[in-house]
């Protein structure tokens, strides 16, 4: 019961955020369904997520945003990428290597991306705890 009080909560607070907003920037929760259903129908919707999700890499997510916004200086991180389309993960690791002191490591299927998130709240609690901007991680024995 609670759940289906909740659901109603965000639908109404969604249709009430898109009455006072633009319909182009925020559209109700009826024309969203509308579309989606128009597109389900067609078939769009399923090929493109087909396709979407096909090339989808997780990668980046341990590498601090102050590294990445001062590329001046080696980073020293590795980046861990997670994906199953190879090629995509080439063209991530080409990204990966253009940047000076970063490593791309192959971190297996898109699967295991939730495993390497995860590491997120550690480095940030890491940061934290040892007053420094940027903490990272470095998978050793690859060299």
């Amino acid at each position: 019961m609670i759940r289906f009080i909740s659901l109603a909560a965000l639908l109404l607070l969604w249709q009430i955020g898109a009455w006072l907003s633009d319909p182009r920037r925020l559209p109700g929760p009826m024309a969203v369904f509308e579309k989606i259903y128009e597109e389900a129908v067609s078939g769009a919707l399923f090929s493109n997520l087909a396709i979407t999700l096909a090339r989808v890499v997780a990668a980046f997510q341990n590498v601090s945003a102050a590294h990445l916004q001062d590329l001046a200086h080696d980073v020293a991180c590795d980046v861990l990428m997670c994906g199953d389309d190879a090629e995509a993960k080439g063209e991530v690791a080409q990204l990966v290597e253009a940047i000076p002191g970063m490593r791309a490591v192959d971190a297996g299927p898109l699967a295991n991306a939730v495993a390497s998130e995860a590491l997120t709240p550690v480095l940030l609690y890491i940061n934290r705890r040892y007053k420094v901007a940027g903490a990272g991680i470095r998978i050793t024995g690859l060299e």
